[in-house]
């Protein structure tokens, strides 16, 4: 949610749930990604549709509404959600919606008389728009006290609290760049530096949520007067640009089990740590690294749906998704950062990412309001 969310977000689990909890916003593609071991945090397209039921002793089931990366069986979360059924006695029905724009969307068409009574996995990228279609029955959790302050800031109103934070970032294949005793780029003024022609990939942020955090990094860096003269730049020391992060991180990136041919992608801060955890062989090293500076953070959140019918269950489960036992699973399972503060990280994390302490950020409702504007400038500068 975002912001990797992504965001813990990207915004940010098909290859994770079907290949021993393989992830990736944070977050949220509205194109074509899809989930891989390196982490795509959040929400990739799909079919919509209703799975992973809990089931209930009590008088109450409640529908969660999530994108379609998010687990539906057989992980450590649903296990979770499990636990919190057998505690209160109300019941956990996953209701996936497709990827976060999607699902987003829906909601907002919705609203009101909603298809469900949580939603999970909506990240500040999208916030703005579920806020102005009044999607969410504002509450303020009882869990707040725990979360970091920070990400709160976007949310003044309580409308939905934040679950989980990511950070899309430049990542580096570490020994491409020492056999060549060059040091990466550590800034993203570096990459248009001429020693590092034809080593960036990027991905499309018409089709990709990595490729729309990276422009919003690029707007929050150089501004409205420089962000395009950057961009214009980059395309002529030789970036290439693709649709998806897969295909950025499998087909192009040096630094994968893709082996292609260009050193430097926008991914996740959690990747490093996923080609260790997902690692045939296993290894005890990292192949690739983040230049922290070059992050823009995504935020997920849940809410609770206004017009359910069942408001103090579905509170309880908001509380829940903001709590230690949920939010001790969703590094290792949705490959981003608990929102709380008091919750350890995996050895993986703490040893092979980083959480940048400036990321990139931006107001949800400046996103909503330019987003369209920005993607036609871009495409306008880089691609036509």
């Amino acid at each position: 949610m975002t912001r990797h969310r992504s965001p813990v977000l990207a915004g940010t689990v098909a290859a994770l749930v079907a290949g021993a909890l393989l992830l990736a916003t944070c977050s949220s593609d509205e194109g074509s990604d899809a989930t891989s071991p390196a982490t795509e945090p959040a929400g990739t397209t799909g079919t919509a549709g209703t799975a992973g039921t809990t089931a209930s002793e009590g008088d109450v089931t409640l529908r969660l509404v999530a994108y379609d990366s998010f687990p539906t069986e057989g992980t450590s979360l649903n296990d979770a959600l499990a636990a919190f059924t057998a505690s209160t006695g109300i019941g956990v029905e996953l209701v996936i919606a497709g990827d976060a724009g999607t699902m987003v969307g829906k909601a907002a068409l919705t609203a009101g008389n909603p298809e469900g009574d949580v939603m999970f996995g909506i990240d500040n990228t999208l916030l703005s728009r579920a806020l102005d279609a009044d999607v969410f029955a504002p509450y303020e959790s009882t869990e707040l006290s725990a979360i970091d302050p920070d990400l709160l800031t976007i949310v003044p109103g309580h409308e939905a609290t934040p679950v989980d934070f990511g950070d899309v970032c430049l990542n580096y294949d570490i020994g491409w760049f020492a056999a060549r005793d060059l040091e990466p780029p550590a800034t993203l003024a570096d990459l248009t530096d001429p020693r590092y022609a034809d080593l960036l990939v990027v991905e499309d942020p018409a089709t990709s949520s990595p490729g729309l955090a990276f422009v919003l990094a690029s707007i929050a860096e150089f501004g409205d007067d420089g962000w395009q003269e950057w961009w214009s730049a980059l395309r002529d020391n030789g970036v290439e640009v693709v649709d998806s992060w897969t295909t950025a991180y499998y087909e192009q990136f040096s630094g994968s089990s893709g082996a292609g041919p260009r050193p430097l992608v926008v991914s996740y801060a959690s990747s490093p740590p996923a080609e260790v955890i997902f690692a045939d062989p296993p290894r005890t090293d990292a192949p690739t690294a983040v230049l922290p500076e070059t992050c823009f953070r995504q935020i997920e959140l849940a809410g609770v749906l206004r017009g359910t019918d069942h408001e103090a269950e579905a509170r309880a489960l908001v509380d829940f998704l903001a709590g230690p036992e949920f939010q001790a699973e969703v590094a290792l399972n949705l490959f981003v950062y608990p929102a709380r503060t008091d919750v350890a990280l995996p050895a993986e994390f703490t040893d092979f990412s980083v959480v940048p302490e400036s990321p990139y950020t931006m107001d949800p409702a400046t996103i909503a309001e330019r987003r369209e504007e920005w993607v036609d400038a871009w495409t306008t500068v880089v691609v036509r």
